[in-house]
């Protein structure tokens, strides 16, 4: 893994700007704890049994994380693109083996630190432990808006509602890995999008 390049830096950088403005010491040392990474379509940054060991920042590229039931069947959890973070943080904050998969749908490029580094920050400076908190939280309710919609709306509707959460991915991603997120089959995804197609 390579320091980051001036691009991921000003991207990951710009990311932080959203929530409050970096210090030039505070960049500094971001930077420093950041290590960045290319990974080809199809690479895993995490296979299930292994211990989730970084927080990932994604440059550029798009990443799904699913789990396999028994049968071998996939089911998508999450889709993270360009700005997003992806993680186990079940594993990585418990350092315990991960059940879920982070796999590249893309060549992507990846900014990653690693559990003790991120702990070093949050020691060394506090706003980033508040940065990393919102992260967090905004993840777990992204988790719990989930599971209300798979047990309250219809799958059109939790289809409408990927489309307005994820607007640029809705091209980007094929239909057997949009209808997994969903819960329903990629040929049920075809019936719901004619219907939506010539809904007046």
């Amino acid at each position: 893994m390579l320091s980051p390049d001036q691009l991921s830096q000003d991207v990951l950088i710009d990311s932080f700007k959203k929530i409050f403005p970096l210090s030039s010491q505070e960049r500094e040392a971001l930077i420093s704890h950041f290590l960045e990474r290319s990974i080809k379509r199809r690479g895993f940054i995490l296979q299930q049994g292994d211990i989730c060991k970084h927080f990932t920042f994604i440059v550029s590229g798009c990443f799904k994380m699913y789990a396999i039931d028994q049968a071998g069947k996939e089911h998508n959890m999450q889709f993270a693109a360009e700005g997003e973070w992806i993680a186990d943080l079940a594993s990585f904050y418990s350092e315990k083996p991960s059940g879920v998969h982070i796999e590249a749908m893309e060549p992507a490029v990846i900014l990653q630190i690693k559990h003790d580094d991120l702990l070093d920050l949050y020691i060394g400076y506090h706003r980033f432990d508040r940065h990393f908190r919102i992260i967090v939280e905004t993840k777990y309710i992204e988790l719990q808006n989930r599971v209300l919609q798979n047990i309250s709306v219809t799958a059109e509707q939790r289809y409408l509602n990927f489309l307005d959460q994820f607007p640029e991915l809705a091209n980007r991603l094929p239909n057997t890995q949009i209808a997994s997120y969903l819960g329903i089959t990629p040929e049920f995804l075809s019936k719901i999008r004619k219907v939506l197609v010539h809904r007046p």
